[in-house]
């Protein structure tokens, strides 16, 4: 994909009467229905919950899992790093995809990806196979990912702090939810990991009754105003170009600071939330808890999520800047993991509680990404970007947290790893967190 290629959603089936009294002024014309907009956030929410117990349930029973397949710290540090590097490889082509089926679509087959993938999973007798099945899963997770945002932005354009903490609430709810079932789940079905982790395709399976009915829904095509579609075919009459980019849709973003900015920030909080997921079970687990409490601490550590990411990113909305949020986030996970490191087993809720807290820097800078482009097509643009460059970044931590364990035999050094990533995080955060729009930077 070209990254000057536009990327507006369905622009040629947006209306092509003379614009609204609404967009005269720069705002959208008429948006979708009510029901449509009602559906919607059901879908969004049922997705959301969908789109991390691949992960945490996962983590809850990495050590059977281990075990069972004969992995060493190494191959169990890369299978913590496939989420991240799935995101990023099928993140890249989320908006093509969006842009030639519609977004709901690709969700939808995202959806579908997802069961098939959490279906497959228990039947792996090898860890290649199980690698390849939890790969299609993370496919499926990593388009819909990238397209929450564009989602959000296409039918919510006046409420996207309010709709970004609603999935995000319901995302940290599904994540916790699968943090603390899975075990005692597992216990109930004869303590096979294999039934542990498939009995999550079933919860996939309701999302793609959701998501039925939206897969070619245009009601919300108009991804950019009007007035910038008007505009820029004035501007195309002009200069003789017969399709004029609006803005968003122009120059590289590769030349924009503030999409590296997020990209980073997204990495690198991402390496935490990762690392936190596939690993801090296991800490606490060799600090002598019992595998149920440890599951139920992952639980504590995503539950946090679900009254923060609905409060976080409407307030991250309000403010011109949201460094300070990201700053408070970072002393909390700066507490979190130095509690891990000094006494894992002294008090192990306060350190779950922290690390969950300083998680909800996901919604905030999904939030970010939302604000900081001026339209829909910026918004698939940058969303795509920092998402999946970020996951790139991400990706080394988990792997090089499971090999430092087996080499120095503790997890002194890969907790000092993580609290010295803390500053670059914050920083990149501060900076992505100023009042900028892409457009003005490409």
């Amino acid at each position: 994909m070209r990254d000057d290629e536009p990327l507006t959603l369905d622009v040629a089936t947006a209306p092509q009467a003379p614009p609204s009294p609404a967009s005269d002024t720069g705002g959208p014309g008429p948006g979708p229905a009510p029901w449509v907009r009602r559906l919607v956030v059901v879908g969004l929410v049922l997705a959301a919950v969908n789109l991390r117990p691949a992960i945490t349930s996962l983590g809850a029973l990495l050590k059977e899992v281990r075990d069972g397949l004969g992995m060493s710290g190494t191959m169990a540090g890369l299978l913590t790093s496939v989420p991240a590097a799935c995101f990023a490889l099928f993140g890249f082509a989320a908006p093509r995809l969006a842009r030639r089926h519609g977004p709901g679509a690709v969700v939808l087959a995202g959806m579908v990806a997802i069961t098939a993938g959490l279906l497959l999973r228990p039947f792996a007798g090898a860890t290649p196979v199980f690698l390849a099945a939890s790969a299609l899963a993370l496919a499926g997770i990593a388009v819909s990912n990238v397209l929450m945002p564009v989602i959000v932005k296409r039918y919510f354009p006046d409420r996207v702090g309010t709709v970004t903490g609603v999935y995000s609430m319901a995302l940290s709810l599904g994540t916790a939810l699968a943090a603390a079932v899975t075990v005692p789940l597992t216990d109930a079905m004869g303590g096979s990991w294999r039934l542990g982790l498939g009995v999550w395709a079933a919860l996939a399976a309701v999302a793609i009754v959701a998501w039925l009915p939206l897969a070619r829904d245009r009601s919300a095509s108009a991804a950019r105003p009007v007035a910038v579609v008007t505009a820029g075919r004035a501007a195309g009459e002009r200069t003789g170009t017969p399709h004029a980019l609006a803005a968003g849709e122009h120059g590289s973003i590769l030349r924009s600071r503030t999409a590296w900015m997020l990209a980073c920030f997204f990495g690198l909080q991402g390496t935490a939330a990762y690392v936190t997921m596939g690993w801090m079970p296991q800490i606490f687990r060799d600090a002598g808890i019992s595998a149920g409490q440890a599951g139920l601490l992952l639980a504590v550590t995503m539950v946090m999520g679900v009254p923060l990411s609905f409060v976080l990113p409407p307030l991250a909305a309000r403010m011109r800047s949201q460094g300070p949020i990201v700053v408070v986030l970072g002393a909390f996970q700066v507490a979190g993991f130095a509690g891990l490191w000094a006494a894992p087993a002294a008090a192990p809720y306060l350190w779950a509680l922290l690390l969950g807290i300083a998680n909800c820097a996901f919604p905030l800078v999904l939030t970010m990404i939302g604000m900081r482009s001026r339209t829909g097509a910026g918004v698939v643009r940058l969303s795509a970007f920092a998402q999946s460059t970020g996951y790139l970044i991400s990706i080394p931590g988990p792997i090089l947290v499971g090999t430092l364990n087996q080499t120095s035999g503790g997890w002194g050094l890969p907790i000092a790893l993580m609290i010295a990533l803390v500053v670059p995080q914050v920083v990149c955060g501060v900076l992505a967190g100023r009042n900028r729009h892409i457009e003005d930077e490409l």
